[in-house]
C-alpha cells in the first residue's frame, strides 16, 4: 500500500509571492508528491475544518473564537505574521484537522504524515511566529481525551525551539515533548520542553546525525509512547533562510530514515508533519519537505 497523506487544498491561503512566510509551499509539496508517484490526485485523505471545540482542548476559547471569527486583535496578527482572515483562518482549522487525521491514519497503518502542520510557536493564549493553532497538542490532547492513545512523544527537529508545544503540555505527564533546535535561533525565550538540546551555529550533517543518534537513545530510555508526533522541519538546511544550521538534501534524508527507522523498529507509530522552511525558492522547498514523505514510503507494509 501507499503511504497515507493528507493534503487539503486549502493549506494554501494564497499569500503574495513576497510575503516573509513562502504559503505557496503547500500546494507545490502536493505536486511534487503527485510528480513523484507518492500518491496520485485522488489518493489523498482530505480534512475538513477543525471543530472549535478540538482546538479549545489546547487554546484559549476566546481567542479560539476570535481566529473563527476573524477578529483576532492587530497586535497578536502582528506576533503571529501575518492577518487572520477566512482563509488563513480555514487553513489553521484544516492543517489542525489534518495532522489529528495523519496521527490516526499512523495509529492504524504504522506511518503517516500530513503536508502541513508542525505550528509550534502556538501557545496556549495565541498564535506566533506563522503559527495560529498548535496542530500537534491540539492532536495529542483530543487522542488523549478519546481514549486513542495513552501516552505520547513530540520530537520537534525543527531548527527553532518548539517553545509553544513545551508550554501548552508542560501540565500533561502523559506526552513527553523533545525539541533539538539551534540554539541562537528564534526564539530568544525558550520554554523548556521535557528534553531540550540547543545546538551550535553552522552544524553539519555528520555531527547533527551523531548527536541525533545519541538524543534517539537517550529517549528510548525514557519514554515509550503509543504514537509519535515528528516535526520534521526542514530550516536545518544550509540555504534556509531563517536556520542558522547547515544541514545538505542529503542530511535531511538520513535525518528523516534514522528517525522513522528507529520508531518503526519499535513498534511505535509515527506522524509526520512537516514543519518550517522558508526559502524565496518555493520550488526548492517544497523538493526538501517532500523527503520527508518520500523516506516515510519506505516504510509502509
Amino acid at each position: 500500500m501507499r503511504l497515507p497523506i493528507v493534503h487539503n487544498p486549502a493549506y494554501d491561503a494564497k499569500f503574495s509571492p513576497d510575503h516573509r512566510f513562502p504559503m505557496s509551499k503547500y500546494a507545490l509539496l502536493a505536486e511534487v508528491i503527485m510528480r513523484e508517484g507518492l500518491a496520485g490526485p485522488g489518493d489523498f485523505h482530505v480534512p475538513m475544518p477543525a471543530p472549535a471545540a478540538w482546538i479549545k482542548l489546547a487554546h484559549d476559547a476566546a481567542y479560539v473564537d476570535q481566529v473563527y471569527d476573524y477578529r483576532v486583535p492587530p497586535a497578536i496578527e502582528k506576533i503571529i505574521g501575518f492577518p487572520v482572515t477566512e482563509r488563513t483562518s480555514i487553513r489553521a482549522q484544516c492543517a489542525t484537522a489534518g495532522t489529528i487525521m495523519a496521527a490516526r491514519l499512523a495509529l492504524e497503518y504504522g506511518i503517516a504524515c500530513n503536508t502541513a502542520g508542525g505550528s509550534h510557536h502556538a501557545g496556549h493564549m495565541h498564535g506566533a511566529g506563522f503559527c495560529t493553532f498548535n496542530d500537534v497538542a491540539v492532536a495529542a490532547k483530543l487522542m488523549l481525551a478519546d481514549g486513542e492513545i495513552g501516552t505520547a512523544l513530540v520530537l520537534d527537529l525543527d531548527v527553532h525551539q518548539g517553545d509553544g508545544t513545551a508550554a501548552i503540555l508542560s501540565d500533561e505527564r502523559r506526552v513527553f515533548t523533545a525539541s533539538v533546535h539551534s540554539q541562537k535561533n528564534y526564539p530568544t525565550r525558550k520554554v523548556a520542553s521535557d528534553y531540550d538540546l540547543g545546538l551550535p551555529d553552522g552544524m553539519e550533517d555528520a555531527a547533527y546525525l551523531k548527536t541525533l543518534a545519541l538524543v534517539l537513545e537517550q529517549l528510548r530510555d525514557r519514554v515509550s509512547p503509543d504514537i509519535v508526533f515528528y516535526n520534521a522541519g526542514v530550516d536545518v538546511h544550509a540555504e534556509d533562510r531563517l536556520g542558522r544550521l547547515a544541514l545538505t538534501d542529503r542530511g535531511i534524508e538520513q535525518r528523516e530514515r534514522m528517525v522513522i527507522s528507529h520508531f518503526r523498529q519499535r513498534g511505535i507509530p509515527v506522524c509526520g508533519v512537516i514543519g518550517g522552511g522558508y526559502s524565496k525558492d518555493v520550488e526548492a522547498l517544497a523538493l526538501r519537505h517532500v523527503i520527508l514523505h518520500r523516506v516515510a514510503s519506505e516504510f509502509v507494509f
